[in-house]
């Protein structure tokens, strides 16, 4: 995906420390801290867009808007409140995005779809705000919670070795007992739970103010 210009999107320097969370590094200017964002986030903003009736050959344009809008406006979102989330934050940008993409294609005369657009715009702005729901549970959140979840574990995976990789998808993801996976890939059930442990803390140093609530599927 191509990124904001380089006089609008964060600058770059050296990374100050891995333990701080990746939304203070990202207003911190750190070494590829909005690379991570992006790559994090994408495929729950695209998750978003086709929920929204976003059709697929406007994701690319509509998604690059979207990380766009928030590297022009990372430094004004606030995490002071008891609803207020990046994602609930990036939720919003998105729907605004999708919208401007169907009142664009609403005024062009001869668009292919153009009275669809009309009608997914309508449909778009009668929704109630889903920024404002509470993450309670609900079918849609949930979904949101995989899609963030398992892709954070993506971009962690290449940190740790196979074996211990595997030792805590099978026992956190899979939810297999720890004896029967320690026997299946000959390990002591203390080392299967340290290899569990371990992704798990280095999910949450990197990613823990962004997936809050995540550690499990």
């Amino acid at each position: 995906m191509t990124r904001e210009p380089a006089d609008r999107r964060p600058k770059r320097r050296a990374s100050l420390s891995t333990s701080r969370s990746l939304l203070v590094r990202v207003r911190n200017d750190e070494d590829d801290a909005w690379t991570r964002l992006v790559d994090l986030y994408t495929p729950l903003v695209c998750y978003w867009c086709r929920q929204n009736g976003l059709a697929e050959q406007d994701l690319p344009d509509v998604a690059q808007e979207i990380f766009q809008a928030v590297a022009r406006n990372i430094e004004r979102f606030r995490d002071d409140g008891p609803n207020s989330t990046f994602r609930g934050w990036l939720r919003t940008v998105t729907r605004s995005k999708v919208a401007d993409s169907f009142r664009r294609k609403s005024k062009e005369p001869e668009a292919a779809g153009g009275s669809d657009a009309q009608f997914r715009f309508n449909q778009l702005v009668d929704k109630d705000d889903p920024a404002s729901q509470n993450d309670d549970g609900s079918a849609g959140l949930s979904e949101e919670r995989r899609v963030l979840f398992r892709q954070a574990l993506e971009l962690i995976q290449r940190d740790f070795e196979e074996r211990t990789w595997n030792a805590f998808w099978k026992v956190a993801v899979e939810g297999r007992p720890t004896a029967d996976v320690a026997e299946e890939l000959n390990m002591k059930p203390g080392t299967v739970r340290v290899s569990r442990c371990r992704v798990l803390a280095r999910l949450r140093e990197e990613f823990g103010d962004l997936i809050d609530g995540n550690e499990q599927t």
